[in-house]
C-alpha cells in the first residue's frame, strides 16, 4: 500500500542536514495529514490531524502560511500521542512512505517520536518522493543548479500533470491530496520503474488496467488558511493626538548609510543634516557589520556649530584646567553597527547569519569594544557575513548599549518564526548582560509582522521591566528615494527592477513598502503617539552618550634602537632623544660613504635636516622606513631611488632610502618636511614587484601581524557607472545606456555638474564637452525612460559597492591595530585591512607608508641577470655612468619604446626634437611631458638648441632657471626663486608652493603684498615682480615636483643603458615582465623586430619559464608564456636538461622526465606550441596523429615511457639487479604530412596567446599593400571615419548567430588582424548576404563605409548613430583575381638573361589568364636613370600567388598591380 503524509510545523530547522534526533533543531509539528492507497491505487483511508501545542506557541509567521494559530490548535487539537499512534496504524499497513520533498516530513515525524519516545517502524519504510530529478527532467522546468532543471514544487508537478492550476495551500490535508494525485498519475505514466517500486513487471499491467484514464481528484471539503484578525496581536490603540508628546524630541537611532554597502542610499552628511535641520537632538548610525562611516560621522557631528567648542571646553573642566560649568551639545552623534549576532561566530558548516542587534557606543570605550567586535567579525567570523557571538558580546560590552532591533533582531524573529516563550528566554540574556543599557525597539513600517511583534515586545517591557524605543530602520533619506534604493539592491542582487519581488526563483529582494526613511520627528511622534514612552526614552540614550574626538595625532610604533643611544629621560617623559642620536649617527655614518668630502655646505644641510626631524618628532619615521629599506636589498629586493619629495631630504639619502643626491640636484628638504607647518612627512618607497610582498612580510615578522594593515578602498558608483547601472536595472538598451553615460564629462560627478552655471561649466568642464553635458542636464527634466535613469543615477553616485586593497598603503602600529581602529580582512590575503580608508587612516592616527611594487625595478634586475649569464658581466644599475652616449643617442633617436615613462609616441618625438646630452634634459622633458607644461616644449626645445633667445625677467633668477633655459619647469625653482629675490624662509617658500599649486586664493592675497614689498627692497623693480608673480601663479598649478622628475629620470636612464649596450637582453626582461599580457607582448616584439633582435618561438632545449637569450643574441619565448604550461613543469624540463644535455627526441626526453609533473596536457602544449620543432623527423602532426586508434602517437609514446621506467625499476629491486633481457620496442613515428600554415599557426596562437613563427596574413603582403587603406584600430572611433571607404583584410576569430523575435537572422562577428580586434553586429538582409563567407578563421578583405544617421526623439533631442556598412566582403585570396586589372614586372637590365627570358616564357605561359601584363627594364647605371616599358599584350595571366612565388625563383623583381 503507499501511504502518502504531510505536515506543518512552527517553522523550518536551523540545519536541514542535521539528522531528525535533534530535537533542539527540528521544528515542532501542527499538523499530520495522510492518505492511504491500495496497490491499484484504490483510496483506503484519509487522516487530517491538528496538533495540540504543549510547551511552545506557533509563531506569528508560521501561521500567516498554514492559519494555525495558538489558539485554534489549542482548541482544535489532538495530543501529540494520539496522532502519532494514529498514524502509526496505518503506517504499519504500507509498504511506502510517499511525499513531495518527503524527507523533511519524515524527519518532522521522527523527531516528535524521539521527544514523545515513540517507537515507528516510519524509518523501515521505502521512500518515495514526488520531488526528485526524475520530476525535474519530466517536467523539464528551467532554472535549477548546475544548468539542470529544477525541481518542481507541488504546484508546478500538478500543473504539468493535469493542467489545472494549483495553489499549494500550505495545508496538511490539502497539500495531501494534491500529492497523492500526482503520485498516483506518475505511476500511471511509468515515471517510476519496477525496481524503485519493488515490484514485479506485471504490477504495471494491472495499474493501468485499474487505472485506464488520467487520475482524478477526490475533492475533499479542506478549509483554507485564514488568519483572523483576532488572532493577530497588536498594540492597543491610543490617542493619535500628539498632546504630551509635544514637548519631547525625537531622534533616529537606526540607521543605515552608503557604507552598508549596496543596501543604503543615504549618505552620512545627509544624515546629519537632516537630522539638524528637523530640528533633532541627535542622530545615530548603525550600518551593517562595520564602522565604515564612523570617522566621517564623527568629524560631521562635531562640524556642527558649537559641537566642537563644547568638546574642547569640557575636556578642559574635566582635566581641572578650567572651573566652569560643563557646556551641552547642540547636537549629539552616536556612532554604533548592526552586528550580527549568532551561536557560534567562528561556525562555517552552514550559512547562519544569526540576528541582527544595534549597538550604540555610550562613550569612547564603548566605540573601540564596537570596533573589537566588528573587527573580530570581519577577520574570524565571516561567512556571508561578518558575524559575533554572545561570548565575545559578553566580553567586549562596556561601553555599548543595545536595541532589540526590528524583525530581524532577535527577540522578533523569535517571536514571529520560533515562539514567544524562546524570545522570553532570549531577552533575559540581553537584559542581564546589559540592565539599564539594553532597549526593547519598536518598528512601525505597515507591516503586519511588525504589528503583531511590537504587541509581544510591549507586553514583554511591561513585564520584565525593559524600556521601549521607537526607530524606524531607515535606509534612505527621504520617501523620494525608495525607487532609487529598489534600484540600488537590484543592482547587489544582479536583477531588473521589473522582476517581482518575493522569494526563490524568478523573484528579487526587495523593501515591502517605501517607509524605510528619516521620518520628521511629527511624524514619528503621530506614530507612537499609542506608546509615548518609546518616544521618551530616546532623550535618554541621547544623555548616556558622551560625545568623543575620533581625530587624533599620529601614533609611531617604537623602534629598537641600539643599548649604546638609548636615553633614560625618555622613559620618563616620553621623548625621542634615543632615536635623534640614533638617527644622527646612522646619518654620518652614511653621509662618508656617500661624499668624499663632508663639507659645511653638506654638514649644514645634514644638521638642518636632522633638527627639523628632531622638532616635529618623526625621527622613529626615518629609522623605520630605512630599517625595512636595507632589509630589501639584504634579500635581494631592487630599492628605488626615491620618488616624491621624499628625494628631498639628505637625511633619507646618507640612510640609503633614497639614491639622488638631493644637494647636487639642487632638490629641496622643506619641499618634504616644512619646518613652519608641520605634517607628517610621506616616504613612498618603490621595490621591484616581485619583492614588494617579501618587504612587506619582513614588517609583519618584525612589528607583529596585529600592528601592521593594509588600507581598504571604496569601489563607489562614479557618475557613468551609476548611469550603466540604472540603465541595466530597468531595462535600457545597452547602446542607448551608453550614449548617455558619454554625455557625462571627464572626471566630473553628476551632482557637480548639476549645480553649475554657464560660467562655472566654462571654467571646469573641456570645450568639447560643454554641449554634452548641457545635453545631459536637460536629459534630466524628461519624463521618459532616458530621464529616470539620469534622475536615479544623481540619487546613487557616490554609493559604496564594493571594497578592495590600497595598491600600496601599510599601516603600521605600535599595538595591536584594533585598539586605534576597525579592521576588516583584505581580499586574496590574510593581512587585515582598515575599515576606513586613504582619506582618513591618518587623521585616526595611523602611520601609512606606501609599498609600491615598480615593476621597471624587476625589468632592470632581471636584464642585469641576463648579462650576467651570457657575458659574465656584474653590471650594477646606480653605477651607469650619466654621460654615456650611446645611451644619449638611443633618446635623441626617439627609440624608446620600453624605456621607462619616456615611451609614448609624443614624448619619442619631442626626445627627437630636443636630442638630449646631458641628464638635466631628461629630468625636464619628465616634468614637461604631462597636460600644461607641455606648451613650454616647443620652446625649451629651442632654446637648447640656440634657436630662441633665453630671456630671464630678473638677473637674479638665471642660477636657478639655467638649466632648463630660462623656463620654470620646477616647483622647487619658484621655492628657490621666493628666497633669493623676496627673502622668503624655507617654510613660507613651501606654503607659496602649495598656495599656488592649489590656487589658494586667500593665502596667495596674503603673500603676494609680502613678495613684492620684500623683493622691492632688494632693489628688483615691482612692474617685474608683478610680471613673475603671475607667471608664477600661472605657471605653478602645473609646475612638477622636480625631486621626482630626477628620481624617475635616473630609473628611466638605466633602462635606456641597459637597452642601448644591451638590448637582447633587456627586451628579454621587458617581455618576460609583460608575459599576462598579449597585447603588449606582441607590442614588444614588434619593437624586437624593428630593432632587428631576433625572437624565436619555445623549445625544450633551450627556453625557461621566462623570456631568454641564447648565445647568439636572439630572445628565445619563454615556456612560462605558453597555456597550460605550469612553472613546475617547465623547472622539471629545465633543470633534466641542464643536468643531462638536450633532449634527441620526443622518446628521449620523455624517458628522463617526471611524466607526473610533466603531464599530459602540459606535453600537448608544448607540441602545439612549437616546443617539439627542434626535434628531428618529428613536426606537430606527429605528435597528434591517431593512425586508426583513439589514441594520439604523444599518449602512445608517454605510455611507453611509463612502461620503459617500470622496467628498470623492477630490473632495480630484483634479488641480483640484474637488468632484464626484455627490450620494449618504441611505438614506430607515424610517417604523415605536416600540418598546413594555417593550422599550425593556429594552435600557435591557441597556446602562445599570438602568432610566433608567422602570421597567416603574411602571405597575403602583396593583398595588404595595394588593397587596403587601413587596419582595424580606426573602428575604435566610428565618429572620426564617418562618410570614409574603408579597406581592411581581417581574419574572423569567432561568430555568434541567431535569429531575432521577427524571424531575421543577425550575427556577431569578431575580426582580428595584426594589432587590433573589432566586433561587428550584421542583422537580416546585410548579414544574409555575406553569412557564407563569415567562417571562423576565414581570411577576409572588407570593404565598406561608415554611415551617421541622426534621429529626432520624440522629446525633439537628437540622437546620433554610427554603423559599419559593408559593400562588398571577399576572400583574400580571390582579391588579386578580382580587384587587379593588370600586373607590372619590373627588373633590372642586369639581371636580364637568356635563362631568364625563356623562364619567364614559360612561367606566363603556364599560368593563363584575364590578367594584362607590363615588363619595365630598368637601368641604375646610366647618369640618368633609363626605364623600358615593355607591353607583353600576347600574354594574359591569372594573378596567383604561385605565379608571383614561381617569378621570384627566377631573379628579384618589384611588382605593382593596376
Amino acid at each position: 500500500m503507499f501511504l502518502i503524509f504531510d505536515t506543518e510545523t512552527t517553522g523550518l530547522p536551523k540545519n536541514f542536514k542535521a539528522p531528525y534526533t535533534d530535537t533542539d533543531n527540528w521544528p515542532r509539528m501542527i499538523q499530520l495529514a495522510w492518505q492511504l492507497h491500495d496497490d491499484e491505487g484504490k483510496l483506503i483511508e484519509v487522516k487530517d490531524y491538528i496538533v495540540k501545542p504543549v510547551g511552545f506557541d506557533i509563531p506569528f509567521n508560521a501561521t500567516k502560511i498554514h492559519g494555525i494559530s495558538t489558539q485554534k490548535a489549542l482548541e482544535e487539537g489532538h495530543d501529540l500521542r494520539f496522532v502519532l499512534e494514529e498514524f502509526e496504524k496505518d503506517l504499519e499497513r504500507a509498504k511506502y512512505n510517499i511525499g513531495h520533498n518527503i524527507k523533511f516530513d519524515v524527519n518532522i515525524v521522527g523527531c516528535e517520536a524521539v521527544r514523545e519516545n515513540f517507537e515507528t517502524v516510519l524509518h523501515d519504510k521505502l521512500v518515495l518522493d514526488t520531488c526528485s530529478e526524475i520530476t525535474a527532467n519530466y517536467c523539464k522546468i528551467p532554472g535549477g543548479r548546475g544548468g539542470k532543471f529544477k525541481l518542481p514544487k507541488l504546484m508546478e508537478l500538478h500543473d504539468f500533470l493535469f493542467n489545472e492550476s494549483f495553489n499549494e495551500a500550505h495545508n496538511a490535508a490539502f497539500d495531501v491530496e494534491a500529492t497523492s494525485r500526482s503520485f498516483l498519475e506518475l505511476v500511471r505514466r511509468g515515471l517510476f520503474t519496477a525496481a524503485q517500486l519493488d515490484v514485479t513487471p506485471g504490477f504495471f499491467e494491472k495499474y493501468k488496467a485499474a487505472n485506464p484514464e488520467q487520475i482524478k481528484a477526490i475533492g475533499l471539503a479542506v478549509e483554507e488558511k485564514a488568519i483572523r484578525s483576532a488572532e493577530i496581536k497588536k498594540v492597543k490603540k491610543g490617542d493619535d493626538s500628539l498632546g504630551a508628546l509635544n514637548d519631547l524630541k525625537f531622534a533616529h537611532l537606526h540607521n543605515h548609510s552608503q557604507y552598508s554597502i549596496l543596501q543604503s542610499t543615504t549618505k552620512v552628511d545627509d544624515l546629519v543634516d537632516i537630522s539638524v535641520q528637523d530640528g533633532a537632538p541627535g542622530v545615530a548610525i548603525t550600518d551593517l557589520g562595520n564602522l565604515m562611516a564612523a570617522f566621517n560621522f564623527n568629524q560631521k557631528v562635531l562640524s556642527i556649530p558649537g559641537n566642537l567648542e563644547a568638546l574642547n571646553h569640557n575636556a578642559l573642566v574635566e582635566k581641572g584646567e578650567l572651573d566652569e560649568p560643563l557646556k551641552d551639545f547642540p547636537f549629539k552623534g552616536v556612532i554604533g553597527c548592526e552586528l550580527f549576532v549568532t551561536d557560534d561566530h567562528k561556525d562555517r558548516t552552514r550559512k547562519n547569519n544569526g540576528s541582527q542587534m544595534v549597538f550604540l557606543a555610550k562613550n569612547k570605550t564603548g566605540y573601540h569594544n564596537l570596533a573589537k567586535l566588528s573587527s573580530i567579525g570581519h577577520i574570524d567570523g565571516f561567512y556571508y557575513v561578518p558575524r559575533v557571538d554572545k561570548e565575545l558580546i559578553k566580553e567586549y560590552k562596556e561601553g555599548l548599549m543595545v536595541l532589540s532591533g526590528g524583525i530581524m533582531g532577535e527577540i522578533a524573529n523569535l517571536i514571529l518564526n520560533v515562539g514567544e516563550a524562546q524570545a522570553e528566554k532570549a531577552l533575559h540574556w540581553w537584559k542581564d548582560t546589559f540592565n539599564d543599557d539594553f532597549y526593547l525597539e519598536l518598528s512601525k513600517h505597515g507591516l503586519e509582522e511588525e504589528d503583531h511583534s511590537n504587541a509581544v515586545i510591549v507586553n514583554f517591557a511591561e513585564k520584565h521591566n525593559v524600556k521601549l524605543v521607537a526607530a524606524n530602520n531607515t535606509f534612505y533619506a527621504s520617501k523620494s528615494d525608495a525607487d532609487a534604493h529598489d534600484i540600488l539592491l537590484c543592482v547587489k542582487e544582479g536583477e531588473y527592477q521589473s522582476t517581482p519581488k518575493g522569494r526563490g526563483r524568478g523573484f528579487r529582494y526587495g523593501f515591502p513598502n517605501e517607509e524605510f526613511y528619516l521620518k520628521p520627528q511629527d511624524q514619528m511622534k503621530s506614530l507612537f503617539s499609542d506608546v509615548p514612552q518609546a518616544i521618551e526614552n530616546i532623550q535618554e540614550i541621547l544623555d548616556k552618550v558622551e560625545m568623543y574626538q575620533l581625530k587624533r595625532d599620529v601614533v609611531l610604533p617604537a623602534f629598537d634602537i641600539p643599548e649604546q643611544f638609548m636615553d633614560a629621560k625618555d622613559e620618563e617623559d616620553g621623548g625621542k632623544r634615543g632615536e635623534n642620536a640614533y638617527l644622527k649617527h646612522l646619518t654620518y655614518v652614511g653621509a662618508e660613504k656617500r661624499y668624499e668630502e663632508i663639507t659645511d655646505d653638506i654638514k649644514e644641510r645634514l644638521d638642518f635636516e636632522l633638527e627639523t626631524i628632531e622638532r616635529t618628532g618623526y625621527p622613529g619615521y626615518f629609522l623605520i622606513v630605512q630599517d625595512f629599506c636595507e632589509a630589501a636589498r639584504q634579500m635581494g629586493v631592487s630599492v628605488g631611488p626615491g620618488r616624491g619629495s621624499a628625494a628631498g631630504s639628505a637625511v633619507a639619502y646618507c640612510t640609503n632610502i633614497t639614491n639622488i643626491d638631493p644637494i647636487k640636484y639642487n632638490l629641496l628638504f622643506e619641499r618634504f618636511l616644512n619646518p613652519e607647518r608641520v605634517s607628517l612627512p610621506d616616504i613612498d618607497i618603490d621595490f621591484d614587484d616581485e619583492g614588494r610582498e617579501r618587504v612587506i612580510q619582513y614588517v609583519i615578522d618584525k612589528y607583529g601581524a596585529s600592528q601592521v594593515a593594509q588600507i581598504i578602498t571604496y569601489g563607489t558608483m562614479a557618475a557613468k557607472s551609476s548611469i550603466k547601472d540604472c540603465g541595466r536595472v530597468l531595462e535600457l538598451p545597452l547602446g542607448d545606456t551608453e550614449k548617455i553615460a558619454k554625455l557625462v564629462p571627464d572626471m566630473t560627478k553628476l551632482n557637480k555638474l548639476f549645480k553649475m552655471d554657464d560660467k562655472t561649466m566654462g571654467e571646469k568642464i573641456k570645450g568639447d564637452q560643454i554641449a554634452p553635458a548641457k545635453e545631459l542636464i536637460a536629459l534630466a527634466d524628461n519624463k521618459n525612460l532616458e530621464g529616470t535613469i539620469v534622475r536615479q543615477a544623481l540619487k546613487l553616485e557616490g554609493s559604496v559597492r564594493n571594497t578592495g586593497i590600497h595598491a600600496c598603503g601599510v599601516i603600521i602600529t605600535p599595538h595591536d591595530i584594533r585598539g586605534l581602529v576597525p579592521v576588516s580582512v583584505a581580499k586574496d590575503s590574510d593581512m587585515w585591512c582598515t575599515q576606513f580608508d586613504n582619506s582618513v587612516v591618518e587623521d585616526a592616527g595611523l602611520l601609512k607608508m606606501d609599498f609600491l611594487g615598480l615593476k621597471t625595478l624587476t625589468i632592470i634586475k632581471e636584464a642585469c641577470s641576463l648579462v650576467k649569464q651570457r657575458h659574465n658581466v656584474d653590471l650594477d644599475p646606480d653605477s651607469f655612468p650619466l654621460d654615456d652616449e650611446e645611451t644619449y643617442a638611443l633618446f635623441q633617436r626617439g627609440e624608446t619604446i620600453g624605456v621607462f615613462q619616456y615611451e609614448s609616441p609624443g614624448m619619442q618625438k619631442h626626445l627627437k626634437d630636443l636630442k638630449p646630452t646631458v641628464f638635466a634634459d631628461l629630468i625636464a622633458m619628465n616634468a614637461l611631458y604631462r597636460p600644461g607644461p607641455m606648451e613650454y616644449i616647443p620652446s625649451f626645445v629651442r632654446r637648447k638648441h640656440g634657436d630662441e633667445e633665453i630671456v630671464y625677467d630678473l638677473e637674479d633668477m638665471k642660477e636657478y632657471l639655467e638649466e632648463t633655459y630660462g623656463i620654470t619647469v620646477y616647483q622647487e625653482q619658484v621655492m628657490l626663486l621666493s628666497q633669493k629675490l623676496a627673502g622668503f624662509s624655507k617654510g613660507e617658500a613651501d606654503v607659496l608652493r602649495k598656495a599656488m599649486g592649489k590656487k589658494q586664493k586667500s593665502v596667495l592675497d596674503k603673500m603676494k603684498p609680502k613678495f613684492i614689498e620684500q623683493a622691492s627692497e632688494k632693489g628688483h623693480d615691482a612692474k617685474v615682480l608683478e610680471k613673475v608673480w603671475k607667471d608664477w601663479e600661472a605657471f605653478a598649478s602645473y609646475a612638477f615636483n622636480k625631486s621626482h622628475s630626477t628620481c624617475y629620470a635616473w630609473v628611466a636612464y638605466q633602462t635606456a643603458y641597459l637597452k642601448a649596450h644591451f638590448p637582447a637582453e633587456y627586451m628579454a626582461s621587458v617581455l618576460s615582465n609583460n608575459l599576462n599580457d598579449i597585447k603588449s607582448v606582441t607590442f614588444f616584439m614588434e619593437e624586437c623586430r624593428r630593432s632587428g633582435i631576433k625572437v624565436l618561438g619555445p623549445d625544450v632545449n633551450e627556453s625557461a619559464y621566462r623570456f631568454t637569450v641564447n648565445p647568439n643574441g636572439e630572445i628565445r619565448f619563454g615556456m612560462g608564456g605558453m597555456k597550460g604550461v605550469g612553472e613546475s613543469a617547465v623547472i622539471a624540463i629545465k633543470s633534466e636538461r641542464e643536468k643531462s644535455g638536450e633532449y634527441k627526441g620526443l622518446f628521449n626526453m620523455l624517458q628522463r622526465i617526471d611524466l607526473r609533473t610533466v603531464n599530459k596536457r602540459t606535453l600537448e602544449s608544448l607540441a602545439k606550441g612549437g616546443a617539439f620543432d627542434s626535434f628531428e623527423n618529428e613536426h606537430r602532426a606527429v605528435y597528434f596523429d591517431k593512425n586508426g586508434d583513439d589514441r594520439t602517437f604523444l599518449e602512445k609514446a608517454m605510455k611507453f615511457a611509463n612502461s620503459v621506467k617500470e622496467a628498470e625499476e623492477s630490473s632495480q629491486v630484483s634479488l641480483f639487479g640484474e637488468a632484464s633481457d626484455v627490450q620494449i620496442p618504441e611505438p614506430p613515428i607515424p610517417q604523415v604530412e605536416e600540418w598546413p600554415r594555417i593550422i599550425a599557426l593556429k594552435a600557435e596562437k591557441e597556446v602562445n596567446g599570438m602568432y610566433l613563427s608567422s602570421h597567416p596574413l603574411d602571405e597575403y603582403k602583396l593583398e595588404l599593400k595595394n588593397y587596403t587603406n587601413a587596419g582595424l584600430g580606426i573602428f575604435q572611433d566610428l565618429e572620426q571615419i564617418s562618410g570614409k571607404k574603408f579597406m581592411v583584410a581581417v581574419i574572423v576569430s569567432d561568430i555568434r548567430s541567431g535569429v531575432s523575435k521577427r524571424g531575421d537572422e543577425f550575427g556577431f562577428i569578431s575580426f582580428e588582424d595584426y594589432k587590433d580586434t573589432y566586433e561587428l553586429g550584421l542583422f537580416g538582409e546585410d548579414y544574409h548576404k555575406f553569412k557564407h563567407l563569415l567562417q571562423k578563421d576565414m581570411m577576409l578583405h572588407l570593404t565598406g563605409v561608415v554611415k551617421t544617421t541622426r534621429r529626432k526623439m520624440a522629446d525633439d533631442t537628437e540622437k546620433v548613430y554610427h554603423r559599419v556598412n559593408l559593400h562588398r566582403v571577399m576572400l583574400l585570396s580571390e582579391v588579386l583575381e578580382q580587384m587587379a586589372g593588370g600586373v607590372e614586372f619590373r627588373l633590372r637590365l642586369e639581371d636580364l638573361t637568356v635563362n631568364v627570358i625563356n623562364e619567364l616564357e614559360d612561367i606566363l605561359t603556364n599560368h593563363g589568364g584575364s590578367k594584362t601584363i607590363k615588363l619595365v627594364i630598368t637601368d641604375s647605371h646610366e647618369e640618368r636613370p633609363l626605364s623600358l616599358e615593355m607591353n607583353t599584350y600576347h600574354y594574359k595571366v591569372g594573378l596567383t600567388h604561385d605565379l608571383i612565388d614561381r617569378l621570384r625563383t627566377i631573379t628579384p623583381f618589384d611588382i605593382k598591380l593596376n
